[in-house]
């Protein structure tokens, strides 16, 4: 993961479907501009072995809120 400062990713109170909540993840990271972010994020996430990591995962990248 880059040093860039983490946007903003509301996910707390919406569907905890894990591909809806990645879309969202990605769609922050990308509306702020961070395309290679999105794509690394994308690639380990596919190699998440549980739901849990995933979410570990999310944090890492955004500001869950």
């Amino acid at each position: 993961m880059t040093t860039q400062k983490k946007p903003n990713c509301k996910l707390l109170g919406t569907d905890g479907n894990i591909f809806a909540l990645a879309e969202r993840v990605i769609r922050a990271l990308k509306c702020d501009g961070q395309h290679e972010s999105a794509r690394e994020f994308s690639t380990k996430l596919f190699k998440c072995k549980s739901y849990h990591e995933a979410l570990e995962l999310f944090d890492e990248y955004v500001e869950v809120s």
